[in-house]
């Protein structure tokens, strides 16, 4: 119970030790583990994300695997617990022959943070193999004259365990005429020995049946045993004696099948069958037996299969040269192969990125990659480089590890995919080398503003155009990709008479597209100015603007408009125009008589208006300007030139085609006023039957009416006053007197009313110009006046002069009956 608690209390110490340089060497990017050979499939190596600092639920969003460069992968990860275990189960004699110590590497590999780790896994030996002979059974021929104490090598037992688990130890058992020795080898190795310790006596005993046994030191131990059968015979006296007791070759590794590397020779001095020598492997491991054969009749060694210097570099072999007489001699042949450089560097891509962003920062690892090349020296040195123009370059990361990192910044715009080409060439001569690539797409960014395809964008558009019409289209476009190459366009803000720019014009938001919402009036709006937004489809959304200029084109759809002279009062008639002009019968050519004023609200040569005298009553009297509408006499008026002239002017602007308007002109040849009033008159009643409503005839009327209501008003206010004054009378006293000092001269009768209207005359003044022309009522040229008194003849009015005036009001600023108006102007 003490030994097993000694043994318990040791290896707590050693998992300590083993935990804290584990946890030490995890700092520097190196794990080391131990674990026994043999061990299930799914076993605990190391606790990787406690050394590591990572937490658990880390590992599967980082991207943490174990890789290897051995075909079979020994180790995995445990994602859920962090642990590394064994992926298969692990026999450390067929992996690691010949090798003291087995240390298997790994990597592990955080793909998120692109970092690696190293993982040496020592695999610790278990007693899992017994001693063993490569002849279970062995004769050996000794003449019966051998002298005691002689040795005869014996077949060497062969363990692959290590440690205190391989050979330890030989025991011989069977006869007290043999007994053992064991010696050691150069490299500390046993060499079983079989000594003869007493004389043998072919008569005695022909044969002697031995049993070796080899044992390990294991716990428990291990046994093989081989059995010996030795064969007295007569007298041999001379054993095989080789030329040299080591052999020393040096192969290259592609030495091909069947070539004699050497040959072991020894000579027999006896003669006949005790003189004939005979070779064979007396001690060669069992990859060295698949390698290379011996002819035992000539001593050659040829290379039995592919030497391979990456493989095992040296191999140790014993030769032993008997006799027929069973009588042998050993030599030692040490086959040394050198490198040849026939291993091209190998390249595997650790990690890597299938894309990345274009605006990822400087030194971004893109690929994380292992270059090894099994060969040694200069052929196993490699060199790593990238192509030229790319924006990555190489970093040494650990060991044989490389890093791909971005060298300058990635534009998508310029170059979105990148085909990578890593090269790794060894240093041997001829230099082989090997290559990589790496496909790197390049994911876009939202870094670039839509651009138009024009600075600015102007059109023409032709007034009245339909509701919908395209006007132009704009277009931009993006560098980007996707979603941020995705433009959309829309209009800036702003207003066009009051009204919203939007209710003018709109842009398809997918094609730019700009249309006319309504139909566009020059005389209106010659000119839009607005502004076009392209807006792409990142987040956040990049924008740039665009200046339209809409230029309204003038169609001919505004026929003259005639200022002067004014149109006809008739409504809705939509006749010609019309003026009354004067023109002396003493004008001379040339006079001027009037001008017909127009203006065209069309622009260009659609307002450029041109006069002509369409009509005349007497044609060749007057002229009209071609571009002034002046009407003028083209030769003096003649005694048979009617009175009344009528002249139409057509008014007729440039378009295509041309609109037109009239204006009728009345020209009145007149040698003076009263001829020019009765002319007028005249004129009136013949109007007054087909223009019911011109514009003297409506005054007339108008003044008729008037008239006649405020004389129908005086009427009514002079019977009140009368029923006012009979009703006083009657009620009142005689001497009441209330109507007393009232002047008679304010009271008038109806005959005088009538009186009034009829005492005032006519005065017209005409001009050149219809519109200043005045109708003035003068009292100085009065034909009739009022009498004082009326007539014996006429009935006597209802009011004297004293009520008239007691009941009219005095007002200052109504004129007096006797000192009439100045004027009225129509």
């Amino acid at each position: 119970m003490c030994a097993a608690g000694r043994r318990w209390g040791r290896r707590q110490r050693a998992l300590l030790w083993a935990v804290l340089l584990a946890a030490w060497e995890a700092a520097w990017g190196q794990l080391r583990y131990s674990v026994p050979e043999e061990m299930p499939k799914g076993s605990f190596v190391g606790d990787v994300a406690k050394d590591l600092g990572l937490q658990v639920l880390e590992l599967s969003d980082r991207g943490i695997r174990v890789v290897s460069e051995r075909t079979t992968q020994y180790f995995a990860l445990h994602e859920k617990r962090g642990h590394l275990v064994t992926a298969e189960k692990i026999d450390r004699e067929r992996l690691c022959r010949l090798v003291e110590k087995c240390v298997l590497r790994c990597e592990l590999i955080v793909e998120g943070q692109m970092q690696v780790y190293g993982i040496e896994v020592e695999i610790t030996d278990i007693n899992d193999n017994a001693p063993s002979f490569r002849q279970a059974e062995k004769d050996l021929r000794l003449s019966e004259t051998t002298v005691p104490g002689s040795r005869f090598p014996l077949a060497e037992a062969h363990d692959p365990d290590s440690g205190r688990n391989s050979l330890q130890s030989y025991e011989l058992s069977g006869d007290e005429h043999f007994s053992l020795a064991v010696q050691a080898g150069p490299g500390g190795d046993q060499r079983p020995e079989l000594v003869l310790a007493k004389a043998l006596d072919r008569e005695e005993a022909a044969f002697h049946e031995l049993v070796l046994r080899a044992s390990d030191g294991g716990d428990p131990a291990r046994t093989g045993t081989a059995r010996i059968r030795v064969t007295v015979l007569d007298a041999n006296d001379n054993a095989p004696v080789f030329s040299q007791a080591e052999y020393t070759v040096r192969v290259p590794e592609d030495v091909p099948v069947g070539s004699v590397l050497v040959a072991v020779t020894a000579t027999d001095a006896d003669e006949g069958l005790n003189g004939q020598v005979k070779y064979n492997f007396h001690k060669i491991s069992d990859r060295a037996s698949e390698l290379f054969y011996l002819d035992s009749e000539t001593g050659e060694i040829t290379v039995n299969n592919d030497l391979d210097f990456e493989d095992i570099s040296s191999h140790e072999l014993e030769v032993q040269a008997h006799d027929g007489g069973e009588l042998s001699d050993s030599a030692k042949v040490v086959i040394t192969v050198t490198d040849v450089n026939d291993n091209i560097p190998k390249i595997s891509v650790r990690s890597a990125l299938n894309e990345i962003s274009e605006d990822a920062p400087l030194h971004s690892v893109v690929a994380l990659l292992h270059v090894q090349d099994r060969d040694s020296g200069a052929n196993g040195e490699v060199r790593c480089s990238l192509e030229k123009d790319v924006p990555f370059r190489l970093e040494k990361s650990f060991d044989n590890y490389y890093r791909v990192v971005t060298a300058r910044e990635l534009d998508r715009e310029q170059v979105s995919e990148y085909n990578v080409t890593v090269r790794a060439a060894d240093g041997g001569s001829p230099a082989l080398q090997s290559s990589a690539v790496l496909a790197l797409r390049v994911l876009d960014v939202n870094d670039n503003a839509p651009v138009f395809a024009e600075e600015r964008y102007s059109a023409r558009l032709a007034e009245n155009n339909a509701a919908g019409a395209l006007v132009l289209r704009v277009r931009a476009t993006d560098a980007d990709w996707g979603q941020n190459a995705r433009v959309r366009y829309r209009l800036s803000e702003g207003r066009v008479r009051g009204a919203p720019l939007s209710s003018y014009v709109s842009v398809q938001a997918e094609t730019g597209a700009l249309y006319a919402l309504r139909s566009l009036d020059y005389e209106q709006v010659r000119e839009l100015q607005l502004w076009v937004r392209a807006e792409d489809g990142g987040a956040p959304a990049l924008s740039s603007n665009v200046s339209v200029r809409l230029q309204i084109v003038d169609e001919n759809d505004n026929a003259p408009q005639v200022l002067y002279p004014p149109a006809a009062p008739a409504a809705g008639s939509g006749g010609p125009w019309s003026g009354v002009e004067l023109a002396p019968r003493w004008s001379e050519p040339g006079a001027l008589v009037a001008k017909v004023v127009a203006v065209d609200a069309d622009a260009g040569q659609n307002a450029w208006l041109s006069y002509e005298l369409a009509k005349a009553t007497e044609p060749g009297l007057f002229r009209v300007g071609l571009h002034s509408g002046e009407v003028r006499t083209a030769r003096s008026p003649l005694a048979r030139d009617a009175a009344r002239q009528s002249l139409v002017v057509v008014v007729k602007d440039h378009g295509r085609p041309a609109l037109s308007a009239t204006a009728t002109l009345s020209v009145v040849l007149a040698e003076s006023v009263a001829e020019l009033l009765a002319e007028l008159g005249s004129a009136a009643e013949a109007a007054a039957p087909a223009e019911a409503a011109g514009s003297l005839t409506r005054w007339l009327v108008l003044a008729v009416a008037a008239v006649s209501c405020l004389f129908v008003a005086f009427l009514l206010l002079l019977l009140a006053l009368r029923l006012r004054r009979w009703r006083r009378q009657h009620l009142l006293p005689p001497d009441s007197g209330a109507l007393r000092g009232v002047p008679v001269s304010h009271f008038v009768g109806i005959d005088g009313v009538r009186a009034f209207l009829q005492s005032y005359s006519h005065d017209v003044s005409l001009t050149a110009d219809s519109r200043k022309s005045q109708l003035r009522f003068s009292g100085a040229s009065c034909c009739d006046t009022l009498p004082a008194r009326p007539l014996p003849d006429e009935p006597a009015p209802l009011l004297g002069e004293e009520d008239v005036a007691a009941a009219l009001p005095v007002d200052p600023a109504a004129p007096s009956m006797k000192d009439p108006p100045e004027g009225v102007t129509l």
